[in-house]
């Protein structure tokens, strides 16, 4: 049901069933009920392209948790990584993508482990496509970074951040750890620390750096196709907090 009610939300498929819906009060003559209809599909499609939207939706959940350098965090027991992949990792969300540029949840959980902030790092996520889970493909990145397969313990199962919650807290039970630094994107760090707090921890956000950032070059209150593309991130976690706060998950 959440999956349906986001897709037919995201701005452009709302806007598309609101004009095939117009299309049919035109067809039974109700021209007003069209009218009307048809326009609300447009301003939705509108207020979400404009890159200020995004800014202030988004950026206020991203604010929310301030980022703090890997180097500034306080030290703990285990460094613990949500999976997902917003917006393709890019540093800005309205900058063309770059490789050079992107930064992954896994960089900023190395980053926290070479600093020696933590003996191990717990990567939590199903497979999304495919065969391989998330968790497993952000554990191979990292021995790949020179991290021991020994410092990552693996977090399969979850499809949700609900599960990642779930899962992950039972890892920790087992191993007797409580303090651990928590790291997801800026945007989902409001969720997954609500997530953790119910379950009973205190956990540090070690979110990666914000990225909903107006520079310079972008004029916000101009049509922007990323700014478009993004608001599906930003839909996602509005109704994602209100469905767990109404199931009380939060």
């Amino acid at each position: 049901m959440k999956s349906y009610i986001i897709s037919l939300i995201i701005p452009l498929n709302l806007c598309i069933f609101l004009v095939v819906v117009g299309l049919l009060f035109a067809i039974l003559q109700r021209k007003k009920l069209a009218f009307f209809t048809m326009s609300a599909g447009v301003i939705w499609v509108l207020i979400w392209s404009l890159p200020i939207t995004s800014y202030k939706t988004g950026g206020y959940l991203e604010s929310l948790y301030p980022y703090t350098p890997p180097v500034s965090l306080p030290t703990a027991q285990a460094i613990v990584v949500f999976g997902g992949n917003t917006a393709n990792n890019r540093s800005n969300w309205f900058a063309p993508y770059s490789k050079e540029s992107r930064h992954a949840r896994i960089d900023t959980a190395d980053d926290l482990y070479f600093m020696n902030k933590a003996p191990i790092i717990i990567v939590s996520g199903a497979a999304l496509d495919g065969s391989v889970s998330e968790a497993k493909g952000m554990a191979i990145q990292l021995q790949n970074r020179g991290i021991p397969k020994t410092a990552i313990t693996l977090e399969s199962q979850s499809t949700t951040t609900r599960e990642n919650g779930f899962y992950v807290d039972k890892l920790l039970k087992e191993k007797g750890l409580e303090k651990i630094l928590l790291v997801t994107s800026a945007l989902h760090m409001p969720r997954s620390m609500a997530v953790m707090k119910k379950l009973g921890y205190d956990p540090i956000a070690a979110a990666n750096p914000p990225q909903i950032t107006l520079t310079d070059a972008i004029n916000p209150y101009i049509p922007n196709a990323r700014a478009l593309e993004a608001s599906r991130s930003i839909i996602k976690e509005y109704i994602g907090i209100v469905t767990y706060w109404v199931r009380g998950w939060i």
